[in-house]
């Protein structure tokens, strides 16, 4: 009797254990699902305007405008995406703004991973100040020095070429990205670069060998990054370029824009073309970007 009054006892203490824990089960999987529904619908929210871009794209200009709206063109006119040369030359426009980014992405990535190595381990007089003058230089607007940097390129003979747009990228690549990859390198145990130095390794194979390998997420965003803003940089483009065979995608998109007539998905191809090659280096390093946002100011 008294084993079976044992028995009954933890018999009536486990179950009511396993029905907590089968509904905490229970409950955490209705939020996941919660959770997945609400992720689904803000990301058909994001990408209808791409989608209705690209629909519109393919229909004929008298169709993007009825009423109702459809979601699906009647006849996939991919002819849309034949435009002249004369009213939106792509892939002039192609390799000119190739002739700006690739510097760009390359020279501003090695400067701002040179400087921020150097405000990160190097020891030198003024180095504190220097940084914090790099850090209070993301505060000054584009519009304060707009008009003193172009009378400068205008008086060197470089108006309506690209080195204006290419120069600066080889003075740090920004001060936002020498902040970023300082950050990510103060992650590293300076006990690395201390071991390295004793078996004689020097800053430069210290940086190759050791900084470079455990940054890499910080590069590849610091790489977006100019990737992104060179992209887009419709201001600096407009002010410098001025010759139509000089245009890059944003110029030549905005001068298209303004001269149509009428030619609705034309102008819905031609941006179609503009923004794929952005999104497609975008996807390609999401993750990374995403990852490099997220440990930016971390420190071990």
């Amino acid at each position: 009797m008294k084993r079976m009054t044992v028995q009954n006892s933890m018999n009536i203490h486990v179950r009511p254990r396993r029905s907590s824990f089968r509904s905490k089960k229970n409950r955490g999987r209705a939020a996941d699902i919660i959770a997945l529904i609400i992720l689904i619908l803000v990301a058909a929210v994001v990408m209808l305007p791409l989608w209705w871009m690209f629909r519109s794209s393919l229909m004929k200009s008298m169709e993007i405008f009825k009423w109702p709206p459809k979601f699906f063109p009647s006849d996939w006119l991919f002819s849309n995406y034949n435009i002249k040369k004369t009213t939106f030359d792509f892939w002039l426009y192609l390799k000119n703004t190739l002739t700006i980014v690739i510097p760009c992405v390359t020279f501003g990535t090695a400067t701002a991973l040179s400087c921020g190595y150097a405000f990160a381990r190097l020891r030198f007089k003024g180095k504190k100040f220097l940084f914090s003058l790099c850090v209070g230089s993301m505060l000054m607007p584009t519009m304060v020095t707009l008009i003193p940097l172009y009378i400068s390129w205008a008086n060197m003979g470089l108006v309506d070429t690209f080195w204006p747009l290419t120069l600066p990228y080889l003075c740090g690549g920004g001060a936002f990205n020498i902040f970023l990859v300082r950050q990510f390198i103060q992650t590293i145990p300076r006990e690395l670069d201390e071991a390295a130095y004793i078996d004689g390794a020097g800053y430069m194979r210290i940086l190759t060998s050791i900084i470079i390998p455990s940054i890499r997420p910080a590069i590849i965003v610091v790489a977006l990054l100019i990737f992104i803003t060179t992209w887009n940089d419709l201001l600096q483009q407009t002010i410098y370029l001025s010759s139509r065979s000089k245009f890059t995608l944003s110029v030549g998109l905005t001068t298209f824009m303004g001269s149509f007539k009428n030619d609705y998905a034309g102008m819905f191809a031609a941006t179609c073309l503009s923004f794929i090659p952005g999104v497609l280096v975008y996807l390609f390093g999401q993750r990374y970007f995403i990852e490099g946002i997220v440990m930016t100011g971390m420190k071990n």
